[in-house]
């Protein structure tokens, strides 16, 4: 018998083996990585995005878990600031296009989009700040991700594009983003020819906060994470949902809304305390509550 023959008589029989002793092993298979990982301390939430092989690509399972990760125990009083970094060269790659392509029905891409749609604006909602840490490349949906955060920290090394339009697909729900986050022409200019803003270019035109060197990402972000956390929850879930309320209203009606959120703000616990704090230069306790000052 030819040495080829054998051999592929015997390589189905090797790898029949090979099952039965791993079965007999008693050992299950290692479960999956997650997409992302959480991880929590000091009242900072890290939530980073673990799928480098796939470019941390934006898919239907990943969004799912970066939503778990964001809506986990968020009433907590422990608390205080999510940061969303990434594992990897980059950041985000946007949608996952093999889960886009016409191998899946019209229902699955609307789920995309609408789990995409519904974790951006969750990002908002939330009664904490939320910081994106970048250091890479961030494109399409992953551009829509940072402009969707409250805060954004990027190292010189960044980039960020939405590059839909050269393989037929319009970066329209990016666009939501990057309109409320960049001047119209420079939103335009980038969707319409899909190159990349430089981190420079982001900061200069407001996409991200600051950029600073590689080697000092993680000291920044953490240095204004703490700052977040040596004030009041309650305050801040205020001011932040009130923001993003009167960002909607023409002059008037934000000035109304507003000045009675202040005069609400003043009826907290941690409203008078902060105040009391001030008058007898003392260093404010905060109980993080929504309740009023009785």
């Amino acid at each position: 018998m030819a040495a080829a023959e054998l051999w592929r008589l015997r390589r189905p029989l090797a790898a029949a083996f090979s099952r039965a002793a791993a079965a007999g092993s008693g050992r299950p298979p290692p479960p999956p990585e997650k997409l992302t990982v959480r991880r929590q301390a000091e009242g900072v939430r890290n939530i980073i995005l673990n799928d480098p092989r796939k470019r941390n690509a934006l898919s239907l399972s990943m969004l799912q878990s970066l939503r778990e990760d964001l809506l986990h125990d968020v009433k907590s009083k422990d608390l205080r600031v999510i940061i969303i970094s990434a594992e990897g060269p980059v950041f985000c790659s946007g949608h996952d296009l093999k889960e886009l392509s016409s191998e899946d029905d019209v229902k699955h891409h609307s789920r995309v989009f609408e789990i995409c749609a519904e974790v951006m604006t969750l990002i908002q909602k939330l009664p904490v700040p939320v910081i994106a840490k970048v250091n890479g490349l961030a494109t399409a949906a992953g551009c829509q991700l940072v402009a969707s955060c409250d805060i954004a920290v990027a190292s010189e090394k960044s980039q960020f594009a939405t590059p839909g339009v050269n393989i037929g697909l319009f970066c329209s729900t990016p666009a939501v983003a990057l309109g409320r986050s960049l001047p119209r022409k420079v939103a335009l200019e980038m969707l319409f020819t899909g190159e990349p803003l430089s981190a420079q270019e982001a900061l200069m035109h407001g996409l991200v906060s600051k950029v600073v060197p590689e080697d000092k990402l993680e000291e920044e972000t953490m240095k204004i994470s703490h700052k977040i956390c040596e004030s009041s929850k309650s305050v801040l879930a205020l001011g932040k949902a009130t923001f993003y309320r009167q960002m909607t209203q023409d002059l008037d009606a934000a000035y109304k809304m507003t000045t009675q959120v202040m005069v609400d703000n003043l009826t907290l616990r941690d409203g008078q305390e902060g105040i009391e704090a001030f008058i007898q230069k003392r260093k404010p306790v905060w109980s993080h509550s929504q309740d009023e000052k009785k």
